[in-house]
C-alpha cells in the first residue's frame, strides 16, 4: 500500500501516487475529473456532497456550502449546520476523506497513509491544523511538505535531476508564496520563502463579480440584485468561469438576469487587468522581497522561475515578471505538479522508512535491503538507492519566539530565537530571562509568531500562537533565571522548553500550540466518519 500525495487547495484539489512504471500519476475522482473543487455541500443532517456537484448547490443553498475553508486553517472559528458544529480542521477533513475514498475506488486500494501539502507561509498553527484534518478525516498524515518544495520535486524528476537554482511563483486559488529552491545533486535545500495565504485567484474572481454585480445594479439598481444572495452567487461562479476565458480571449461577455431584468456586461482583458492590478502588485512586491533575501544568502540568479497555481495562466502574471524582473518564467504543469511531487515526497520517506539503515546514520543500505524494499514497492533497485539518498531541507517559514519585557520594565515585546528562513530542523542556542518581580510563585511563557511581513519585535506585528505556565515554584527574588530553548522539526513542529534554574529543579514543560486538543480531534472524528458522503 503506497504512500499518497494529496494537494489540499483553497479552490481545487488533487491526488497522487506512484504508478507501476515508477512515475506520480493523478488519480481521477468519482467524475473522472483530475481536481475536485474544495467546497463542501451539507445536503442533509446525514449527508454530504464534496466537489463539482457541491459548488453547483451554492447557487441554490448558499448557506449550507463551505468554500474557501483553507483560508481560514489554523484559526478558531466555527460554522453550523444542521445543528453540528464545524471547524476548519473538520470541514477541511471532509474533503480529504471523499478525495481518499475516490482514490481508492480508483486503484483499487486503501488510501491511508498520506503527504498532505501546505502553503509555503503557512505557520505552525495552519500546518498542525492541517494535519489534525487528516487525522479526523481518517488518514494517517506521515508529513506535511511545502508546496513549492513539492512542485520542485516533480520539476526536478521531469529534467533528469540536473542541478538547478529555481524560483517558484505559486499562486493557486487562495494562497500565494514565493520560494527560492536549490537543486543540487540528491539535494533539494529551500533557500528562502515568503507569502500570503489570503491571496490568490479568488481574490480575481471577486473583482470580477463585483464589477458585473455594479453592472446589473447600474442598469436595474430598484429591483434589490445586490442584497440578492442567490445572485450574488450565480455571479461568483461566472466570474470564475470568466477569468479563466481570459486568459485565452481579449474580452468575454456575460448575460445576467434578475427578477425578470437583464443585463448584457462585457469586460475586457484591458479591463480586467486594470481592475486587478493592486492584487498583482503585491505578488510583485512579495516576489521583490524574496528576491532579496534570496541575494542576501548568496543567491544572485535564477535558472529558471517556475510558474505553479492555476491563476498563474493569466497573461499578466508572465508579463508582469518580465518587465518588473526580467525574468523568463515556465509554468510548470500549474494544477498538478504540487500533487505529483508531494507523491514523489511520500516515494522518498516510504524508502526511508522501510530502509533498515534509514535512521539518518548515514550509512549506505545493503544491496539485499535495496532490492528488498524495491520488490515491496515495486520499483527499480537503482531508484530506490537514488531515493534513499535524497534529502529534502526547508526553512522555518516565519520567526518564532516568546514575549518578554525590556529591563525589567513593563514595556513587552517579541524576542524571536527562530528566524524566519532558517534552515529546518533548527535549535538555536537557549536564551536566558529572568523574572520581573519579588517573590514571584510562578512563570507564564507565551508562544508569538511573525503575522507581518517582516519579522518585528512589536506585539502588533506577531500573533500569539500558544502559552504555558512553570507552577508551584518556592517564592523567588527579582532576576531569577529561566532557560528557554526552542526547536523546529523538518516538517514545521514548533517544541518550547523552558527551565527554571536558581532552584535547580527540573521544571521543563512543553508547550501545546492552540488549536484543537486531541479530544476535540477525536470528537470531530467521530462526526465526520458517521456522513454519508458523496462527490
Amino acid at each position: 500500500m503506497g504512500i499518497y500525495g494529496i494537494d489540499l487547495g483553497t479552490t481545487y484539489s488533487c491526488v497522487a501516487h506512484i504508478d507501476d512504471t515508477g512515475r506520480p500519476t493523478i488519480v481521477k475522482n468519482a467524475v473522472g475529473e483530475e481536481t475536485t473543487p474544495s467546497v463542501v455541500f451539507f445536503e442533509t443532517p446525514d449527508n454530504i456532497v464534496v466537489g463539482r456537484d457541491a459548488k453547483s448547490s451554492a447557487k441554490i443553498s448558499p448557506e449550507l456550502v463551505a468554500s474557501l475553508i483553507k483560508r481560514q486553517m489554523g484559526e478558531k472559528v466555527s460554522y453550523t449546520f444542521h445543528g453540528e458544529e464545524h471547524t476548519p480542521e473538520s470541514i477541511s477533513a471532509v474533503i480529504l476523506r471523499e478525495l481518499a475514498r475516490s482514490a481508492s475506488e480508483h486503484t483499487g486500494e486503501q488510501v491511508r497513509d498520506v503527504v498532505i501539502t501546505v502553503p509555503a507561509y503557512f505557520g505552525v498553527s495552519q500546518r498542525e491544523a492541517t494535519r489534525n484534518a487528516g487525522t479526523i478525516a481518517g488518514l494517517n498524515v506521515i508529513d506535511v511538505v511545502p508546496e513549492p518544495v513539492a512542485a520542485a520535486l516533480h520539476y526536478e524528476a521531469m529534467n533528469s535531476g540536473e542541478d538547478r537554482t529555481i524560483l517558484v511563483y505559486d499562486l493557486g486559488g487562495g494562497t500565494f508564496d514565493t520560494t527560492v529552491i536549490r537543486l543540487s545533486g540528491n539535494d533539494v535545500q529551500v533557500v528562502c520563502t515568503d507569502g500570503d495565504h489570503h491571496l490568490g485567484g479568488a481574490d480575481w474572481d471577486e473583482k470580477i463579480a463585483d464589477f458585473l454585480r455594479d453592472a446589473f445594479v447600474a442598469e436595474h439598481p430598484d429591483v434589490g440584485a445586490g442584497d440578492s444572495e442567490d445572485f450574488l452567487q450565480e455571479l461568483a461562479t461566472a466570474a470564475e468561469d470568466m477569468k479563466k476565458a481570459l486568459s485565452a480571449m481579449t474580452s468575454r461577455r456575460h448575460n445576467m438576469r434578475f427578477a425578470g431584468e437583464v443585463t448584457r456586461a462585457e469586460l475586457t482583458r484591458e479591463m480586467f487587468e486594470q481592475s486587478t492590478a493592486e492584487l498583482l502588485d503585491r505578488t510583485m512586491d512579495i516576489t521583490a522581497r524574496t528576491v532579496e533575501t534570496a541575494k542576501a544568502k548568496g543567491v544572485t540568479k535564477f535558472d529558471e522561475v517556475l510558474l505553479v497555481g492555476g491563476a498563474t495562466r493569466m497573461p499578466a502574471v508572465a508579463e508582469t515578471l518580465r518587465s518588473r524582473f526580467g525574468f523568463e518564467p515556465k509554468i510548470h504543469d500549474p494544477d498538478l505538479a504540487v500533487a505529483k511531487g508531494a507523491a514523489l515526497f511520500g516515494l522518498i520517506q516510504s524508502v526511508k522508512i522501510a530502509l533498515p539503515d534509514g535512521d539518518g546514520s548515514g550509512a549506505a543500505p545493503s544491496d539485499a535491503a535495496v532490492a528488498l524494499v524495491a520488490d515491496q514497492l515495486g520499483i527499480e533497485p537503482a531508484q530506490v538507492a537514488k531515493l534513499a539518498e535524497k534529502q529534502v531541507v526547508t526553512v522555518s517559514p516565519r520567526a518564532f519566539g516568546i514575549k518578554a519585557s525590556k529591563g525589567g520594565s513593563d514595556v513587552t515585546f517579541v524576542d524571536h530565537l527562530i528566524n524566519a528562513n532558517d534552515p529546518l530542523p533548527a535549535q538555536p542556542p537557549s536564551r536566558q530571562y529572568v523574572t520581573k518581580y519579588d517573590k514571584q510563585v510562578s512563570i507564564q511563557i507565551e508562544v508569538w509568531e511573525q503575522a507581518g511581513a517582516r519579522a518585528s519585535e512589536s506585539l502588533e506585528d506577531n500573533e500569539k500562537i500558544g502559552d504555558g505556565l512553570i507552577s508551584g515554584l518556592p517564592p523567588l527574588p527579582k532576576g531569577s533565571p529561566l532557560d528557554v530553548t526552542f526547536t523546529m522539526e523538518r516538517n514545521g513542529t514548533l517544541r518550547v522548553h523552558a527551565v527554571e534554574l536558581s532552584t535547580r529543579k527540573d521544571l521543563t514543560i512543553e508547550l501545546m500550540i492552540d488549536g484543537l486538543s486531541r479530544a476535540q480531534v477525536e470528537q470531530a472524528r467521530d462526526v465526520v466518519s458517521r456522513y454519508s458522503i458523496g462527490g
